[in-house]
């Protein structure tokens, strides 16, 4: 069954050692089309903050449950950098991001 971004709105996100929020909203790659990370409330564990997780770290949705596993940890999500979600990301905070998580940088060719 063919599913829209918007259907994952509001699903949990579960790291491997427990819920860290639910999906916000998406960062879009303007000239490819593609999802290049999905924004998540930390709400009432990381209070106000926004966190971006790259596709990378997305196992298969209970789409039941209305859950995304991802594979990382908690403790990632919380030391992870600090980004500022209402603005775009630049390629200098995506290197910091990518990096800090050890994902390849998907502009040097081989893209995510």
């Amino acid at each position: 069954m063919l599913r829209t971004v918007r259907d994952l709105q509001g699903y949990a996100i579960r790291a491997t050692d427990g819920v860290i929020g639910e999906v916000a909203d998406f960062f879009f790659d303007d000239e490819d089309w593609v999802i290049r990370y999905l924004v998540v409330d930390a709400g009432t564990w990381l209070r106000g903050r926004h966190v971006l997780i790259s596709p990378v770290a997305i196992g298969h949705p209970d789409w039941m449950a209305q859950l995304l596993p991802v594979s990382i940890t908690k403790d990632q999500v919380k030391n992870s950098p600090d980004i500022d979600t209402r603005k775009p990301v630049s390629r200098q905070h995506e290197t910091e991001h990518l990096g800090y998580y050890g994902y390849p940088f998907y502009w040097g060719g081989a893209g995510l």
